[in-house]
């Protein structure tokens, strides 16, 4: 009889019941979740807009922050939206497109930014090592090859999850313990073998995420190895400085995801509502203080944001 259901029932609705075990504190959940967001949404499109206004940040590292900011944009509302109308209006359905849909760009935005913190890593190495060929080398147009390149290279990583998914018959339940959809945890329900899409979600992180950070490591190795060889303390203390916002932004990245990782996998002992808490504040935390730290760190942002939007500037 439980074959014959499952050859009938193929889900085309689900349903995201938030955090679970703690339905009745949804409100006051959503207060800090709601600030963040709109945090990480105003200070992002700040700093693009200031950086697209004025014409001296039009330079290879803000460039690269604005890239990073437009995609923080793109991987926070990817899911937190969706998780304040869960937790305001009980808006708890969600079609199998607009899951698939989220999953995807929830994705996409984590590997293009992981793409733009080692495209961010390069840049700092050539500002260092090559100071009288920084311009020639990271010209606009190459800059622009970069951020092409990296899009790209996520889009076909990521791209192959939705015919993953697509592919599966989902007659188990509908019923999906999150605030968001992400792949594992969309396959997981379905009633058909699964081995495939396993392996490609340890392969993804595996071969794009993780040789981000090993470049990254490596580049910041030959970083140091030159400041090191300057001559004066006051220069070897100035290039540093400049790399400071960058290392800051790339421990907020990687180190909560590796955290996330590593509670999946092994803390199984670890309550179903951490899990989901860690999630979501994976893809809201970054986003809200990248721009603030870049804000706080960077003087030219600091002045340019005060001349923008003071009543003689610009105004975006």
């Amino acid at each position: 009889m439980s074959a014959l259901n499952h050859s009938i029932v193929n889900y085309d609705m689900f349903v995201l019941i938030g955090i679970p075990g703690l339905k009745e504190l949804h409100v006051w959940i959503s207060i800090p979740f709601c600030l963040m967001y709109l945090v990480a949404v105003s200070g992002n499109g700040i700093l693009i807009c200031v950086v697209a206004v004025e014409r001296s940040l039009h330079e290879p590292m803000y460039l690269f922050l604005s890239m990073l900011a437009f995609w923080d944009l793109i991987l926070s509302t990817s899911t937190v939206p969706k998780a304040l109308s869960i937790f305001w209006f009980d808006d708890v359905d969600i079609s199998f497109g607009g899951c698939v849909t989220q999953l995807f760009f929830m994705h996409f935005a984590f590997v293009v930014e992981s793409g733009i913190l080692l495209a961010m890593a390069f840049d700092r190495y050539v500002a260092i090592c090559y100071p009288l060929r920084y311009t020639t080398i990271l010209s606009h147009r190459v800059i622009g090859k970069i951020g092409g390149v990296v899009v790209f290279r996520s889009f076909a990583t990521v791209f192959p999850i939705v015919f993953l998914v697509k592919r599966l018959p989902f007659c188990r339940t509908n019923i999906i313990a999150h605030t968001f959809c992400e792949h594992m945890g969309l396959a997981k329900l379905a009633c058909a073998d699964i081995t495939i899409n396993i392996w490609y979600g340890i392969s993804v992180p595996l071969l794009s995420v993780m040789l981000d950070m090993v470049t990254i490591v490596i580049s910041y190795g030959l970083i140091l190895r030159a400041v090191f060889r300057l001559p004066s303390r006051d220069a070897r203390i100035k290039a540093l400085s400049t790399c400071g916002s960058h290392v800051c932004v790339i421990l907020m990245f990687y180190l909560p995801g590796i955290f996330t990782v590593i509670a999946q996998r092994f803390g199984r002992k670890i309550p179903k509502h951490v899990h989901i808490l860690l999630a979501n504040l994976y893809v809201l935390v970054p986003p809200m203080m990248n721009p603030i730290i870049y804000g706080v760190k960077t003087k030219q942002i600091r002045e340019r944001v005060t001349l923008v939007f003071s009543p003689k500037g610009k105004c975006c």
